[in-house]
């Protein structure tokens, strides 16, 4: 590109977008990328104030920023977004479907390392909404050579950095533990929660049963769930150490795979995960902070659950930076520091 200067631009082809702002009105361009200067565009271009402009000259060894900026949304993009239209030299990807956002950290921040280039995006593994804005591109000057843009692609080749996994309407079934409940003597406020936590996802519950503090009991409502066809059995209470809590050894007694028992997060430090047979169908144990705290493990858990994303241990180990809840009086989750 060139530098001229501007009352002499007339003739002449934009290199890039003319943006102008006013304050609480309007940021957009007033001209874009190859539009040819007039006369009449010299007062506008100087208001905005580009006393010189670029002009485009054709350089074969270099990139103009659009061009650019579509060479790292194809690094990016997976499965379930779309582009939204290149401006301003940056392109944004755009959720086509409600799930979880998986993120390859370690291409990003390869993309990220090379200089005069970025990717942004907000966090993975938290859910999406159709029509979220999931990442933007763009390079940082206004042109980068071709060869530059070639080693990243070649530095990155392979999957893409991001991908939506969408959610899933699973069949659930519910085993709510404790003699007080057993009992009657109190009533069972937990399980109202899990369905209202549930339904945004648009599951069924195909079977609920209320143990004592039994865990033979506890093990054979798991299995008789898992027979009615759940794909996710959730056992609520009797999480803790103490002697009446059985149902970690219930959730053990039916052969699941446990991923842990115990999580680096608060609430929710008693969280129990595990995956029973071939069809990897999560049993989790959740204690009763679930029941009365605004937010826990199970809303970072849950969303990845949904879109049938196995976790491990170092998944669940990684949580405890962030895994500090505030307890603020406003809630803004998932927009707030829990869980990242």
């Amino acid at each position: 590109m060139k530098l001229v200067d501007t009352k002499d631009a007339v003739g002449q082809m934009l290199c890039h977008d003319i943006t102008q702002i006013i304050p609480g009105k309007v940021k957009d361009a007033v001209f874009r990328k190859g539009h040819i200067i007039t006369e009449e565009d010299i007062p506008v271009l100087l208001s905005v104030g580009k006393e010189h402009i670029y002009i485009w000259e054709t350089n074969e060894n270099m990139m103009h920023e659009n061009d650019a900026a579509q060479v790292l949304y194809d690094l990016s993009a997976g499965d379930n977004m779309h582009p939204s239209g290149v401006k301003e030299g940056k392109i944004e990807l755009i959720a086509d479907c409600d799930g979880l956002l998986k993120i390859d950290r370690e291409r990003l921040n390869t993309v990220n390392s090379f200089g005069e280039m970025m990717i942004a995006s907000r966090h993975g593994d938290f859910a999406v909404k159709k029509g979220d804005k999931i990442a933007g591109t763009r390079i940082i000057p206004l042109i980068i050579e071709k060869e530059k843009m070639q080693k990243v692609q070649a530095a990155v080749e392979g999957a893409k950095i991001f991908n939506i996994l969408p959610f899933k309407a699973k069949k659930y079934g519910i085993v709510t533990t404790g003699s007080e409940v057993f009992s009657g003597r109190i009533e069972d406020q937990f399980t109202p929660v899990l369905i209202s936590k549930l339904k945004p996802f648009g599951g069924e519950m195909v079977g609920h049963a209320v143990c004592g503090d039994d865990h033979v009991m506890i093990t054979e409502k798991i299995h008789e769930m898992l027979d009615l066809g759940a794909e996710f059995v959730l056992c609520s209470g009797g999480m803790s150490v103490d002697p009446d809590d059985r149902t970690p050894l219930a959730i053990k007694n039916t052969g699941t795979k446990i991923v842990t028992y115990g999580a680096p997060v608060l609430p929710g430090a008693m969280f129990m995960l595990s995956y029973y047979g071939e069809k990897n169908i999560p049993i989790v144990g959740l204690p009763g902070c679930v029941m009365y705290a605004k937010r826990t493990i199970f809303d970072l858990v849950l969303p990845r659950i949904m879109a049938d994303d196995i976790m491990t241990k170092e998944d669940l180990d990684m949580l405890g930076e962030g895994g500090l809840c505030l307890d603020c009086d406003v809630c803004t989750f998932p927009n707030c520091g829990f869980g990242k």
